[in-house]
């Protein structure tokens, strides 16, 4: 079982939250979802999340993984140097990090994208481009320890890729 930790705050796209979270946990691994307080927030359809814990109250040694999920969400994390921080960890340890849709935009923010091969929504992927990244245009693409996907329609092949990942 793996420690997967979800970053979010409001205006996520609920299904890029709530399938991804579903099926992790399905899989047996343990979701914690970290926002800027321990509250609740809401998707960009209404999906009422409940925050477990404060990005103020987490050390990203303490998990396995990291999934970050579209919608607005990433664009307002982004905003606050502790989810670089926390985000950056993982590129920089080489543990599993994933993001789908608008999520690379925190990943941008670290500055570690350089180099990487990933994708993103479209209007996301020129901001990639930009920030050094090599951007494909595919569902899932996989670049070591970094996962990204494009839009929901690309949920049931990123899920399978993340599920695969977190099994080794």
């Amino acid at each position: 079982m793996k420690k997967v930790a979800v970053v979010v705050t409001d205006l996520v796209e609920d299904v890029e939250f709530v399938d991804p979270v579903n099926a992790i946990r399905e899989a047996g691994h343990e979701v914690t979802v970290i926002g800027f307080e321990k509250n609740t927030v809401a998707g960009k359809h209404g999906t009422v999340i409940t925050i477990d814990q404060s990005i103020a109250n987490v050390q990203p040694e303490d998990f396995d993984a990291l999934y970050i999920p579209g919608g607005f969400s990433p664009d307002q994390l982004r905003a606050d140097q502790r989810f670089i921080e926390f985000t950056k960890h993982f590129l920089m340890t080489n543990k599993l990090i994933s993001a789908l849709c608008h999520g690379p935009q925190l990943m941008i923010q670290t500055g570690l994208v350089h180099g990487r091969t990933m994708t993103s929504y479209l209007t996301v992927q020129p901001d990639l481009y930009y920030a050094g990244a090599r951007v494909e245009d595919q569902p899932v693409v996989v670049d070591g320890n970094l996962i990204t996907s494009r839009e929901p329609k690309d949920i049931p092949a990123f899920n399978q890729v993340l599920i695969d990942a977190l099994a080794h």
